[in-house]
């Protein structure tokens, strides 16, 4: 019986990088068991080195259904049609396009100034989820983007969350919140003879 060749110290090293990024991204230790060859032992060291706790437990999300909720929507297809550009036309690797496309889609979340809505967990589900033909991108008639959709799902005459929003879209406790923060720094500021508040 042959014993399994040896990774060289260079693929060794490549994997523990490869952890590293995942890890800063707020990989949970399902996602890097699934994607890293690295013994369990040696990313628990490695994420506690990092993070300077112990991983998380619990369950990894399981419901596609999570995806369909407006904003979680917008988010997810951002994402997803990302990863797919850097995987078909950039020639990434999968694990190269979901750690660079999830990076591209918080600095687009940043440069906006909105929040994010999926963390890394999430984002690698949702790539799992369109590897089992469980969703599928259906093409918005009105703006020609695509949108994640449950698989069999009506692909002709359908609107995109972007373009159709529900009545109650961005009305949140937490928008709400932020528009009374807005409103008090505009009552703070110096209002001109106008009766219009001006910054300084």
């Amino acid at each position: 019986m042959t014993s399994a060749p040896r990774r060289s110290l260079t693929e060794d090293a490549q994997e523990v990088f490869r952890a590293i990024a995942l890890i800063e991204l707020g990989a949970r230790m399902q996602v890097l068991e699934s994607e890293l060859t690295l013994s369990r032992d040696r990313m628990i060291r490695l994420y506690r080195e990092i993070k300077g706790v112990s991983p998380p437990k619990g369950m990894l999300p399981f419901s596609a259904d999570w995806y369909m909720t407006w904003l979680a929507n917008i988010h997810a297809s951002l994402f997803y049609n990302t990863y797919l550009f850097l995987k078909n036309e950039a020639r990434c690797s999968h694990l190269d396009a979901l750690t660079k496309g999830f990076r591209l889609y918080l600095e687009h979340c940043r440069h906006n100034a909105i929040e994010p809505v999926l963390d890394l967990t999430r984002a690698w589900t949702l790539v799992r989820f369109f590897d089992a033909d469980i969703l599928q991108l259906t093409p918005c008639c009105r703006c020609g983007g695509k949108f994640v959709a449950h698989r069999h799902d009506l692909q002709n005459n359908v609107v995109c969350g972007a373009c159709q929003p529900p009545s109650r879209a961005g009305k949140t406790k937490k928008a709400a919140a932020a528009r009374r923060g807005a409103a008090q720094t505009d009552s703070n500021l110096p209002v001109t003879p106008d009766g219009i508040a001006e910054a300084a």
